[in-house]
């Protein structure tokens, strides 16, 4: 089974991309991010047509998540517990009959937290962090394969990011940030990428700007987090970097993975 995340940066902007994908690259279950679109204007029937359910979490003109799923979907959760004064839509989770038992998917889309000088800003991304160790932390009693995959806005590392001093500022980067990566993976997650290789230079995301992709001066800030279930079935991950050519691109690629996991 292939579970892919891409924060498509727009959808109604790259539908065509979008569609293009999904013909290539046939995963059965999607998770986007930044949709930038209310769930009644998600284009809906060009994914129906592939042979795709879709659920949406979205939002007018900014955030907005969604799933794409070859499998039906049992169960639908949208938003992330803790706030109920939180309005961003950042947080849908599908669950899924397998073979070998239920299969929960997040798709999400973390705060950027820029600027860190805007308290607002950073406390926000790090109470939302907080409040995604304290949701996965319940759902890992459960023993079910669980997969978070999405945009974390985290570089967890320095080998992730082509320039690291360039990000001392940046919310991506600061210390408390990685911190808060650190303790929801050792809630007992495997990151998918960092289990297949410990290589620099693999990036998920290239700035519009000053020619970043050319360059590839790119960071790697799109995750799949693993349940320990979901680990035991886990055979491959990859980074489709070259949709970042392709005309209109999203700033990020897809990042998939492979679970020896068959539809119930």
């Amino acid at each position: 089974m292939k579970i892919v995340t891409w924060n498509i940066n727009g959808v109604r902007a790259r539908i065509g991309n979008l569609t293009h994908w999904l013909t290539e690259s046939a995963p059965d279950i999607v998770c986007l991010q930044e949709i930038k679109t209310v769930d009644d204007q998600f284009p809906r029937a060009e994914i129906e047509a592939l042979g795709y359910n879709v659920e949406t979490n979205g939002q007018k003109s900014f955030n907005g998540v969604a799933i794409l799923s070859k499998l039906p979907f049992d169960e639908v959760n949208r938003g992330l517990p803790g706030d109920d004064e939180d309005d961003h839509a950042r947080f849908i989770e599908g669950v899924f009959s397998t073979d070998q038992g239920a299969l929960r998917v997040v798709s999400l889309y973390l705060p950027n937290g820029n600027p860190i000088d805007d308290e607002r800003k950073f406390s926000y991304k790090l109470a939302w962090m907080a409040r995604l160790e304290r949701w996965a932390e319940e759902r890992l009693r459960l023993e079910e394969a669980l997969v978070l995959a999405g945009d974390y806005n985290v570089i967890p590392e320095p080998a992730d990011a082509r320039f690291p001093e360039n990000w001392l500022g940046d919310a991506l980067f600061q210390p408390q940030t990685r911190q808060a990566f650190r303790r929801l993976k050792n809630l007992g997650f495997t990151e998918a990428v960092r289990a297949v290789t410990d290589s620099a230079g693999v990036y998920t995301f290239w700035d519009y700007q000053a020619g970043a992709w050319q360059k590839n001066n790119g960071i790697r800030i799109d995750h799949l987090l693993l349940s320990p279930e979901a680990a035991n079935r886990f055979s491959s991950a990859s980074v489709e970097k070259h949709v970042r050519a392709w005309e209109k691109p999203s700033d990020h690629v897809p990042v998939a993975i492979e679970l020896s996991l068959q539809p119930a």
